[in-house]
């Protein structure tokens, strides 16, 4: 049996947002004092850290579920499956959809349910439900995907990872410039013929010591609108992030590489989560160290400074680009091995082996 990719789709959108264009922001402590610093030196330094010099945002009236919509439209078309035999349409988000208009989140029904509704999808017997598991959502759901295939209970899925962080980002936290909106989706269907395909995996959730704490929903930094509305946003630890990445993932990585009985040195390419470029780059140094290797050049494809931090996004955009447009020079031709592999929000960490 093999857990084969047939289709890939992304949706990027089209309000672009420069790193000048918070250049106005009054970005305030975690305590609501002013940063010393002018802002020039806070973006400065923010695009020396994170690689990021723009990132993308959804127009008002467009909501995950349709950023998610036309994702999957596209991975389906691509895949030249029929729709109506998808057995399962799994969508990794964190946020729902959120109206502009009053910062509403709407997850009733899931967007799921709507993203099939959507698509217009007739079969009753094609189940939709949403995951939340942060960041490495959409790499959990392909690996719930692939254990539903082995399991005889399917034959294809649909995974789709969206979110709109635009919409829960408090304006006077400078790490607010991290987030951006994005959809990605993959067609995982049972391809007995193929050589290839899902080689193994692996998933952890680290909560003991306080991890779940390091990304989550907090006030405004502003003083005044946390007394005024209550209204949470996205907040992070970055630091702690950031060490609990480096020490966590490397090894998560290199469990489920061994896994797979390959070759490090046939290692092609890996899909990691586009978190933030200074941190990337380190887990890959300490990834291929564990090997005592040195980080093959090339070996990284990154959107993050285009297209900024799309959370559940990040891997299935990059993977579609770098499939069907050699994304920077970067490409995948059959029977390569690369990777997928996240950290993210829970603490959760995955990673995926994965055959061309």
């Amino acid at each position: 049996m093999s857990y084969r990719i047939t289709g890939t789709g992304s949706c990027i959108p089209d309000i672009t947002k420069k790193n000048s264009d918070f250049l106005k922001n009054k970005f305030l402590d975690t305590n609501g004092t002013n940063i010393q610093s002018s802002n020039a030196e806070i973006i400065e330094k923010f695009k020396s850290i994170t690689g990021i010099f723009e990132r993308r945002y959804a127009p008002d009236e467009f909501n995950s579920s349709d950023l998610a919509t036309k994702a999957a439209s596209i991975a389906i078309s691509d895949s030249k499956l029929d729709q109506e035999t998808l057995d399962y349409i799994i969508v990794a988000h964190n946020t729902g959809d959120i109206s502009c208009k009053n910062g509403q989140v709407d997850t009733l029904p899931s967007i799921a349910s709507k993203v099939k509704a959507k698509l217009k999808i007739k079969n009753p017997n094609c189940v939709a439900y949403d995951i939340i598991c942060g960041c490495p959502g959409w790499v959990e759901g392909i690996i719930q995907a692939k254990s539903f295939i082995k399991s005889g209970m399917a034959n294809r899925c649909l995974v789709i990872g969206c979110d709109t962080l635009s919409r829960i980002l408090d304006e006077n936290d400078r790490d607010s410039m991290i987030y951006a909106d994005g959809s990605g989706a993959i067609i995982l269907e049972n391809d007995i013929s193929y050589d290839g395909g899902i080689l193994s995996h692996k998933s952890a959730t680290y909560t003991y010591d306080g991890e779940n704490n390091f990304i989550f929903y907090g006030f405004s930094y502003d003083n005044k609108l946390k007394s005024k509305d209550g209204k949470k946003f996205i907040k992070m630890q970055g630091r702690k992030v950031y060490e609990f990445a480096l020490k966590n993932v490397p090894v998560a990585m290199k469990s489920c590489f061994d896994e797979a009985n390959c070759k490090i040195e046939n290692l092609k390419k890996i899909f990691i989560h586009q978190a933030n470029k200074k941190m990337d780059d380190a887990i890959i140094k300490r990834f291929f160290r564990l090997y005592k290797l040195p980080a093959p050049k090339n070996i990284l494809p990154m959107n993050i400074e285009e297209f900024g931090n799309s959370s559940v996004a990040t891997i299935p955009t990059l993977f579609d680009l770098v499939r069907k447009r050699n994304y920077k020079g970067h490409k995948i031709t059959k029977g390569d091995i690369i990777m997928f592999a996240s950290v993210g929000a829970g603490m959760n960490i995955n990673a995926i082996t994965y055959k061309v």
